[in-house]
């Protein structure tokens, strides 16, 4: 018989242990410490590029011909364009791994911080090198496999539109490979999308609570804890959708009424913090809902009634 699991109750839940954690009572270098753990785990970076092709777009030049001037530029200085390419992409992947490595320890800090109601840094830094690691490198290499699989179906759509865009004409070819194109974006990105939110609502509980690494986390949620509960789990995220929008409107009205102090990096986390740890315990309130194994925040209780 299936345990009833609520998408719902575990809001209420989270609420509380959020109230718990950071207002009762209220401690300013608390929520500084435990706000950078949350920075380190929420931490992203980007980056782009623009072309700046001297008269290559210059006024009164029809489309395609820019674009046969832009070929012609590049087929001259093809060592040079690779050889810029291959250092972009370098920098680029090197910062993307130290900021995907931080993310990967942050993530078991503030979990730590969350479940025992504490704010460290540096004991927790220590204590959770291996499995941060293990998450690095998972991520990391979840990165790159999809980072390929958009090569490929790039280059097959460049052949594909090939003979359309030597034609300088936009024909069915040129429609086909933005079709596929974008297809295979929409798709691999929900898949990615799907992966990361359960390594991160999950996998890293999972891996914390049993002190296991990612594959086997990712193994135990798929035989213990996902079947006969797909729709529950459904459910569970597009209610976090919900809550997420809501949250980036507090976010951007929090950040429009300080004059974008609240928006900087770093104070973010600080100012926004009761949003963290609200998302933090709900993932866990809603884990936990799979038997005692799973609570994780004995050290948290529920607040005594008034």
């Amino acid at each position: 018989m299936l345990t009833k699991i609520s998408a719902t109750a575990p809001i209420e839940a989270a609420i509380g242990r959020t109230r718990k954690i950071l207002f009762q009572p209220f401690n300013a270098a608390k929520w500084f410490v435990l706000g950078f753990c949350a920075f380190l785990a929420n931490m992203t970076g980007g980056g782009g590029s623009g072309f700046r092709g001297g008269n290559a777009f210059r006024q009164g030049a029809r489309p395609y011909e820019a674009f046969h001037e832009i070929g012609d530029w590049i087929s001259g200085h093809l060592p040079l364009v690779i050889g810029i390419g291959l250092l972009f992409l370098l920098v680029v992947t090197a910062l993307m791994a130290l900021l995907q490595w931080l993310s990967s320890r942050g993530h078991f800090m503030f979990l730590d911080g969350v479940v025992h109601d504490r704010a460290e840094v540096a004991e927790p830094w220590r204590r959770f090198r291996e499995l941060g690691n293990d998450l690095f490198r998972f991520r990391f290499l979840l990165g790159l496999a999809w980072l390929a699989a958009l090569i490929v179906i790039g280059v097959m759509a460049w052949f594909i539109a090939r003979p359309d865009i030597s034609a300088g004409h936009f024909g069915g070819l040129a429609i086909t490979a933005i079709a596929l194109g974008f297809g295979f974006l929409l798709i691999s990105g929900l898949a990615l999308t799907l992966v990361v939110l359960l390594l991160t609502d999950f996998v890293v509980p999972i891996m914390y609570r049993r002190d296991v690494k990612t594959i086997e986390a990712f193994s135990v949620l798929r035989q213990d804890i996902l079947p006969g509960h797909l729709g529950t789990f459904a459910l569970y995220f597009l209610i976090k959708l919900g809550l997420g929008i809501a949250a980036m409107v507090v976010i951007l009205a929090g950040t429009c009424l300080t004059c974008c102090i609240a928006g900087l990096p770093y104070l973010s986390s600080v100012f926004f913090l009761p949003v963290f740890v609200f998302f933090r315990c709900y993932s866990l309130s809603f884990l936990e809902q799979f038997g005692d194994e799973w609570r994780m925040e004995e050290s948290v209780d529920e607040p005594d009634p008034e």
